[in-house]
């Protein structure tokens, strides 16, 4: 069985490190790579999301919480994520046929 990539980060404006690396700015949301929607259902082209595949989910966390610059991590996201933990706590074990 394959397991799933972490997810990565879509945010709406970006900024520059000083080791020159484009990173997420303002609104922050988990993104899986490959797809055009983030966790929470939000389409990236019509909320014109900028794409940082090389930034994960869990950073983007880290940066929000340590970072002088404005993060504001999607909650709806961080559920869909597994909170701030990394771990799915939720999951339906016997679905309607």
């Amino acid at each position: 069985m394959a397991t799933k990539a972490p997810p990565a980060t879509a945010a709406s404006s970006t900024w520059t490190d000083e080791d020159g690396v484009r990173r997420p700015g303002a609104d922050a949301h988990a993104w899986l790579p490959g797809t055009n929607q983030t966790l929470c259902g939000l389409s990236l082209h019509r909320t014109r999301l900028g794409r940082f595949p090389h930034v994960l989910w869990i950073d983007t966390l880290w940066l929000a919480d340590t970072s002088a610059h404005r993060i504001v991590p999607c909650r709806r996201c961080v559920a869909a994520a597994g909170g701030r933990s990394g771990a799915r706590r939720w999951m339906r074990v016997n679905p309607r046929p």
